[in-house]
């Protein structure tokens, strides 16, 4: 076994060339080909140190993935409107770092449906559509409606929450289960459920659906995630690796919401 050590941000891997050829996403880790290793020996271990992943500054925890208190609350990246995109404040002058917003937030997105553990709705920047659903695990997608900027966006999702989930169970990604969906059926129904006003947004009833496929040989039996911080180590077999979940030896660990860690990758 090789060894490598470094600090944890969320996995990279291929979504788009993955969807054009069918074949299981390939994921790095410091720039290691994980997927390579699934079925093999791998141990993880936390080596005690937190590091901001937008300062640098050695930290004993984060919040909000990655960040310090005081870029948690200074960063554009950590206020509430990333997650709740229906609560961008750019346009009262109050945002927290406006050239930042302008290149990420005033900009086009996507809005669309998946299904991941059953149908979701949920949005991303246009260039970032199949990170974003590399990184949810969804096992097929669809675009919705393209819309200018962020808020709008998050105006839709909103608008269509009412009527549809738009969070995916993480218990039943970590153990593979999901519901049959029809995504085409899926889009016809939310654009009759949108308001007016949104509908000028609305992509054409379109057939075009991105698959996924995981590489993964076993799921775990029961939903366990594995906690860094009460138990350092994790050693097993490398089950395999679906959205930002790791699984070894029956057990899940979400390698983003460890971002920040310093750890040793042995595999």
């Amino acid at each position: 076994m090789s060894a490598v050590s470094g600090v944890l941000e969320k996995m990279q891997h291929d979504a788009e060339a993955a969807s054009n050829t069918g074949r299981p996403l390939a994921y790095t880790i410091f720039d290691q080909d994980l997927s390579a290793k699934v079925g093999q020996s791998i141990a993880i271990a936390f080596e005690g140190k937190i590091f901001c992943i937008h300062c640098g500054r050695a930290i004993k925890k984060t919040f909000g993935e990655g960040a310090c208190y005081p870029c948690f609350q200074k960063k554009a990246a950590c206020d509430i409107c990333i997650v709740k995109p229906e609560l961008c404040h750019y346009a009262k002058g109050t945002c927290r770092e406006p050239e930042w917003a302008r290149v990420n937030c005033l900009i086009p997105h996507v809005v669309y449906l998946c299904n991941t553990t059953g149908l979701k709705v949920g949005i991303t920047r246009g260039f970032k559509k199949f990170e974003r659903w590399g990184d949810q695990g969804a096992l097929a997608a669809i675009e919705l409606a393209h819309v200018p900027e962020r808020l709008v966006a998050g105006l839709l999702e909103t608008a269509l929450a009412k009527h549809l989930e738009d969070r995916a169970d993480w218990r039943a990604l970590i153990t593979g289960k999901h519901s049959e969906v029809d995504l085409i059926q899926e889009a016809a129904r939310a654009r009759d459920l949108l308001p007016q006003d949104f509908r000028q947004f609305l992509l054409p009833v379109q057939s075009e659906i991105y698959r996924f496929t995981f590489p993964v040989l076993t799921y775990p039996k029961k939903a366990v995630t594995h906690n860094l911080d009460k138990q350092p180590e994790l050693q097993g077999t490398l089950d395999g690796i679906r959205g930002q979940y790791i699984f070894v030896s029956g057990r899940a660990l979400n390698v983003r919401k460890y971002s920040g860690y310093e750890v040793r990758l042995e595999m």
